[in-house]
């Protein structure tokens, strides 16, 4: 078995320097832009040079490891692409100031790993792509994978503030971290400032909602990532006088964890869409020790075995146990399942 404690520090400080490199890409988008004359390089700038950072500081510290990441190096590669590997490279220096051309590359390239074997870490250097270029919320989601389950999760949410009362859509100057192991202790995750892995955690619990309370339902911006209609269907059922939360990334797992939301719904748009692992193992264990259900739309667990898809699930429904039962009822009553 794993030292998960030493695995969780050296994934904390991973995602913090993540979140700081795709912090400066975010606040230079323009110049970015400029460079590469790319309007969507930003975010492809930082997905690779966080994808390369968190590899860089997990190797450092923990030495050979197993990455299934998100992205490969077969972009920045070709030529045609030289000024989106320089820009990489440059936002990667800001927290990895020794960092090479082949070193950046090598690094990415971690992520081409095969997720069999007893343990390994997935990685989504971005989970939010839009969200990123709007200046909104996005995530960079790391978790430690072992025989089929998320043991260790880092759920860095470099724009989103820790105070409730700030709005989702605005970028908070500091964002928080959220992370747990797999039932340590008294369950609970924790927080810091993404800005401040050094922090002093504090222990979140996510509180018990009043009756007669609306219900809180997460759902994505992107209307492509989950079908609104369907959870507008769902919520009807559930709770009438529903309330709407749309955001982007796994941040949804973050806001129901912490209790700003009560449920996160994706439901299926297209037949045989299969969510990959780098998308929710991370969020899917940082919400179940907050103390909520994690399924599928059917009712059954996250599967994390079956390589880099989630294969044997659909959809994702995650929500504290009575609301996640009345959840699956609506889902099953209009035959979505």
């Amino acid at each position: 078995m794993a030292d998960y404690a030493k695995l969780l520090a050296a994934g904390i400080d991973a995602v913090s320097d993540a979140s700081t490199v795709c912090r400066g890409v975010q606040a230079a988008m323009e110049t970015v832009k400029h460079i590469t004359k790319d309007d969507a390089s930003p975010v492809t700038v930082a997905d690779f040079a966080s994808q390369a950072v968190v590899a860089h500081i997990l190797t450092e510290r923990l030495g050979e490891l197993v990455l299934v990441g998100e992205e490969s190096a077969t972009f920045l590669r070709d030529p045609a692409h030289a000024a989106h590997r320089d820009a990489a490279l440059a936002a990667a220096r800001t927290v990895w100031p020794g960092a090479t051309t082949d070193a950046l590359l090598a690094a990415i390239d971690q992520g081409a790993a095969d997720p069999g074997g007893s343990g390994f870490w997935t990685l989504d250097p971005i989970d939010g792509t839009k969200g990123f270029l709007r200046g909104e919320q996005y995530a960079v989601a790391l978790a430690y994978i072992e025989r089929g389950e998320p043991v260790v999760g880092i759920l860095g949410c470099p724009n989103m503030a820790r105070d409730f009362s700030q709005p989702l859509s605005s970028r908070d100057p500091h964002g928080c971290i959220y992370f747990c192991i797999r039932s340590e202790g008294d369950g609970g995750i924790f927080e810091i400032p993404a800005d401040e892995p050094r922090a002093t955690p504090v222990h979140i619990r996510r509180l018990a909602r009043a009756d007669g309370e609306p219900v809180r339902v997460a759902a994505s911006v992107e209307k492509a990532h989950s079908n609104l209609s369907d959870t507008d269907r769902v919520m009807e059922i559930v709770d009438p006088g529903h309330e709407l939360i749309q955001i982007d990334s796994q941040c949804k797992y973050g806001v129901v964890a912490r209790g700003q939301a009560d449920a996160y719904l994706r439901l299926p748009t297209k037949k045989g869409y299969v969510e990959r692992i780098w998308d929710h193992a991370a969020g899917a264990l940082v919400a179940s020790e907050a103390g909520c259900a994690v399924t599928d739309i059917t009712g059954r667990a996250l599967d994390f075995s079956k390589g880099r898809g989630l294969e044997s699930n659909r959809g994702i429904v995650c929500a504290p146990p009575r609301i996640h039962g009345r959840l699956l009822g609506a889902i099953r009553e209009l035959g979505l399942a």
